[in-house]
């Protein structure tokens, strides 16, 4: 009687189900919101500290230079590293699921390297680039529209071309990452070419815009950056299911319906899409799109309803951590926030791989 009383008190296995993964929704709830409160106070970190340090009674009710440096400088500074930042972080996620690499990141697919030699092409080629007589004035891009035009064709169109031929020819993931480097390696060996031919100032151009900056972007470049980040997350968080599917393999994932091919086409047109937009405006940014999924997923797992939004998240919060980095460490003097990521990303990303497991 014992035994048959313990049986009918003891939860049935759905009841125990409801109850983990009410914990887990909850938890991973928790993470998001403990995310967002990071971010808020970063942005308001970055928006008090920088090359000069202000008092924020003096910034926020004050009239003059300083709400003129607020909302035209440092507030755009800050929305432009969280839009760049969600969106190398939630490319990187996506890019890492749909060719099953750990190492996959927004610039597998040459992106960076096409947008490389987009901008090399403008300055060097079509004369972007304008050295001043004048020492203070120095080294300029005379017409910016014209290089960020071409760094994003090149970078975009490069990353279309490879697709194309994986479409066409039913390539494997792996044979997507090796097209990947090989045209990478094509656009390096041809900016190389360009830098050798050009001028000093129009080499020195170049190498300027390589520097991933947050500097480089107006309102009118957040405003364009935000505009497609909203237009196609969402896109992404519909695509979360699939994503999980195609987790257990592709065999799997077709059994259920899913069109696997058609799937891995259009993630990796969006993310190229999203990271070509950002690199033409920005430049070179690296390792956050390489990181942030990793951090997200050592910490929640693979779950892509969370797993999108929340490296999205992570992205943005590296990248404004960053940024603040980048202007107090040498201050009065701004360090390009692209040197800064990859100098932190580095060692980050060595001591997620010795936390982390083998298996993907």
């Amino acid at each position: 009687m014992k035994e048959e009383a313990s049986f009918l008190t003891e939860p049935t296995p759905l009841s125990t189900l409801k109850e983990l993964y009410k914990k887990t929704l909850f938890k991973k709830t928790l993470f998001g919101i403990f995310l967002l409160i990071f971010l808020f106070l970063a942005g308001c970190i970055s928006l008090l500290v920088g090359s000069g340090v202000f008092n924020p009674f003096t910034l926020f009710f004050s009239q003059g230079e300083y709400s003129g440096l607020i909302f035209k400088l440092r507030m755009v500074r800050i929305g432009s590293a969280i839009v760049a930042g969600a969106s190398l972080g939630l490319t990187g996620a996506i890019m890492q699921t749909v060719l099953r690499n750990p190492l996959a990141s927004p610039f597998t697919l040459g992106i960076s390297h096409g947008a490389a030699f987009g901008a090399s092409f403008a300055i060097i080629v079509l004369g972007a680039g304008k050295f001043h007589a004048s020492i203070t004035a120095g080294l300029s891009i005379s017409s910016y529209f014209l290089v960020v035009l071409f760094a994003f064709l090149f970078a975009f169109l490069g990353t279309l071309l490879i697709l194309f031929l994986s479409f066409v020819r039913n390539l494997k993931p792996e044979a997507i990452i090796l097209s990947g480097v090989a045209l990478g390696s094509l656009f390096t060996s041809a900016t190389m070419i360009l830098q050798y031919f050009g001028e000093d100032f129009q080499v020195a151009a170049t190498l300027f815009w390589t520097f991933g900056d947050l500097g480089k972007a107006g309102l009118q470049e957040l405003k364009i950056m935000g505009f497609f980040f909203l237009i196609l997350f969402p896109f992404c968080l519909f695509l979360s299911w699939k994503l999980n599917a195609l987790l257990w393999g592709d065999e799997i994932a077709q059994s259920l319906g899913i069109e696997v091919k058609k799937l891995r086409l259009i993630s990796l047109l969006i993310s190229a899409f999203l990271v070509s937009v950002c690199t033409s405006f920005l430049g070179i940014i690296g390792f956050i799109g390489l990181i942030s999924p990793h951090i997200v997923r050592l910490l929640i797992g693979n779950d892509h309803r969370f797993l999108l939004p929340y490296s999205a998240l992570t992205g943005a919060l590296l990248l404004t951590l960053s940024d603040l980095l980048s202007r107090i460490i040498l201050s009065p003097h701004t360090l390009p926030v692209g040197v800064i990521t990859t100098f932190l990303g580095a060692p980050l990303f060595f001591i997620l791989l010795i936390r982390k497991n083998r298996s993907f």
